[in-house]
């Protein structure tokens, strides 16, 4: 094969992956708890919050790792949100044995994104 026609095999191979990739990168919201990010290791939590019957509501910014501990049980999250997804109950990230009540996220946006 010439050095034309690999090329051209190449730029084609490239076109297709791009095509076929490029649907996963524009998925919008799922309406499940990966919309606000993902469960994370406990190693990974740049800090802890108790919640207890007097919290309301936890105050977080996007990009931040967060353990949660609730009634002596713990889950650790990765806050990666859209933009325009700036609060959430706990309860949709929280695992299902873990009572999160009606206790609000708020999601400040990340200052390294800030263009």
């Amino acid at each position: 094969m010439s050095t034309f026609q690999n090329s051209l095999l190449t730029l084609a191979f490239a076109g297709l992956t791009a095509t076929a990739v490029a649907p996963a990168f524009a998925a919008g919201h799922l309406g499940t708890a990966a919309d606000f990010g993902s469960p994370a290791s406990a190693n990974f939590a740049m800090r802890t919050v108790v919640v207890d019957g007097n919290t309301k509501w936890v105050n977080v910014t996007n990009g931040e790792t967060v353990q949660f501990s609730v009634e002596g049980q713990s889950f650790t999250w990765h806050f990666d949100t859209f933009p325009d997804e700036t609060s959430f109950d706990l309860a949709k990230i929280a695992p299902a044995s873990i009572k999160a009540g009606s206790i609000r996220i708020y999601v400040a946006p990340n200052p390294l994104y800030r263009g």
